[in-house]
């Protein structure tokens, strides 16, 4: 069965169709290390996750480059505020990042280049642009001539008059246009610079991009290029103009954006106090299962609204998932092997036809819950219930949810668990419950959840 993509270059679903299969070559702008990586940075880390899980899953080799902006105006700025060296606060919120991937269990790109390791190649890449008549240099700056590359404003859909509108020349900037856009910037006194043919100065941020995925992908045509709804203009823009100035040919063929994230109907600001850093939501939650089930719920496309009740949502619906794998892990014909069973086998082919369009993961969480509601209705059939743990793993596999309980310092192991539920079944006996129930409280506090079921007392990890 094919994939089909929305392609925002195109305004269309088409099918995926690689540039030369099964090899796949993916890139997605990264994150700005300037401050710590909040939950909007991660639905989109999360989300193009996913869909590198996904193509594996279906067959192809990807190769995917996640970039990291460790130059830019953003951070001199948060530096200058600070009062600390910019590659100091680079440094710091480098380690953060990596903790945040850590936290989320989302693994690196094969690559993640930094923008300052690149800077050579950058040169080159202006030079080459200079000669070909697409860029100019004044007063130690670089800048790209827009209207003498006639495809600007393909991927955003605008023409040039609609781009002029409200556009003005800064007074420090000495571009021709008010739409050509910076390559190379002269550095100002006390800023980062690094040696060019025109100043002293720093890549502009859109070039860096360009070059790094051609680079590190070893291709002038990626075959996806992803990335937020909000860069589409006009770094997107700008990335294109750059690429397929210089090459003469498409930069991507595929582009893949995804919606916005606000929290309780607002745009996420810390002058509202709505601000929700990844740690800030690992600390709370201590699962990241939860952020990731919450994101599966809307298309990637859409926009998305964050609330503390939402969450609460796909806590209960983890919840499901966790008990139906411990009633089945705790069965007794664990030496059963799974064998295809035709409601489970659609069911994974329905999965499969979802994210085939477009990854459509509400639908394909759909089918998860649609497995776990029939491996209940048949929880007493061993050879099904083992056959609908195996593809639900799949399913859950693809979707990066890995079912970790909560650490808590105080854990104790299994032998102890089974040891305080028959003190607690004898304090019952004897009429007790003061304890039993204190008995019950002591285990959750320790990470073990208790249930009392027709059949006897059954304990689990607390998600």
């Amino acid at each position: 069965m094919p994939i089909f993509i929305y392609n925002s270059l195109t305004r269309k679903k088409e099918e995926f169709i690689p540039l030369k299969p099964p090899k796949v070559n993916i890139y997605t702008c990264g994150v700005t290390v300037y401050d710590d990586s909040h939950i909007g940075h991660a639905r989109s880390l999360y989300i193009f996750d996913v869909i590198r899980r996904y193509l594996k899953y279906r067959g192809f080799d990807v190769k995917f480059v996640r970039n990291i902006t460790d130059v830019d105006d953003k951070i001199i700025n948060r530096a200058n505020e600070l009062k600390v060296g910019w590659q100091e606060l680079v440094k710091k919120y480098i380690d953060r990042y990596n903790q945040d991937l850590e936290a989320l269990e989302i693994e690196k790109g094969d690559f993640e280049p930094r923008a300052t390791e690149n800077i050579a190649d950058m040169i080159k890449y202006i030079q080459a642009l200079i000669v070909k008549g697409y860029a100019y240099e004044v007063g130690g700056d670089v800048y790209f001539n827009v209207r003498k590359f006639s495809g600007y404003g393909k991927l955003s859909g605008q023409s040039i008059d609609q781009m002029e509108t409200g556009v003005r020349i800064g007074p420090s900037e000495l571009k021709r246009d008010p739409l050509d856009f910076a390559l190379w910037k002269k550095s100002k006194e006390f800023e980062p610079f690094w040696e060019s043919p025109w100043s002293r100065g720093r890549p502009g941020w859109h070039i860096e991009c360009s070059v790094m995925s051609q680079k590190f992908l070893k291709t002038d045509t990626l075959d996806i290029h992803a990335g937020g709804r909000d860069l589409i203009f006009p770094h997107h823009e700008n990335e294109i103009a750059q690429a397929e100035a210089l090459t003469g040919k498409t930069f991507a063929k595929y582009w893949i954006h995804h919606g916005l994230l606000t929290i309780n109907g607002q745009k996420m600001s810390k002058s509202l106090g709505n601000f929700i850093t990844i740690k800030d939501f690992v600390d709370k939650y201590k699962n990241a299962d939860l952020l990731k089930l919450f994101f599966l719920s809307a298309h990637y496309s859409h926009p998305i609204d964050y609330s503390d009740a939402k969450i609460e949502e796909a806590r209960q619906a983890l919840k499901r998932i966790s008990i139906l794998f411990d009633k089945i892990d705790k069965m007794a014909a664990k030496v059963l092997k799974p064998k295809g069973i035709k409601e489970i086998d659609g069911l994974r082919d329905k999965f499969i036809a979802a994210m085939d369009d477009d990854f459509n993961t509400p639908q394909g969480l759909a089918c998860v819950f649609e497995l776990v509601n029939l491996a209940n209705k048949n929880i007493d059939r061993a050879d099904f219930a083992f056959s609908a743990r195996t593809i639900l793993k799949e399913m859950l596999e693809v979707l990066g949810i890995t079912l970790k309980t909560v650490k808590i310092d105080t854990e104790i192991n299994e032998d102890e668990i089974k040891s305080k539920i028959k003190s607690r079944i004898d304090a019952k006996k004897s009429g007790d419950y003061e304890l039993a129930d204190e008995i019950r409280k002591d285990l959750e506090a320790k990470g073990v959840i208790l249930e009392d079921t027709k059949d006897g007392t059954t304990w689990r990890r607390k998600l």
